[in-house]
């Protein structure tokens, strides 16, 4: 995304060669911006912001746990627990979310 190619020029981190084209350093994933002389001109992008959620349709739900599980016991382990409804995992994965 073209947001994530705003790095400040002394932030950049080198992702092309010497010499290496726009066309060439877009085609590897990277940035390009040649308006900053002495700073890498093919470059990484920021990194994604993301988050972790508890996903609100229960009928998405990946298991996490075990039947019988506990509210505790499924926390523990780094998931979502709600017990309800019926018939589907109480104990189960976050979504990550880009922010």
């Amino acid at each position: 995304a073209k947001c994530q190619c705003k790095v400040v020029p002394r932030e950049r981190t080198n992702c092309g060669y010497p010499g290496i084209s726009a066309a060439e350093c877009k085609k590897i994933g990277c940035c390009f911006n040649a308006s900053v002389p002495g700073v890498p001109w093919c470059y990484n992008a920021k990194a994604k912001k993301v988050k972790k959620v508890c996903p609100n349709d229960p009928y998405t739900r990946i298991n996490c746990g075990h039947p019988g599980i506990k509210a505790k016991e499924c926390t523990k382990k780094g998931c979502c627990f709600r017990a309800h409804p019926a018939g589907v995992p109480w104990c189960f994965y976050h979504r990550v979310m880009e922010e």
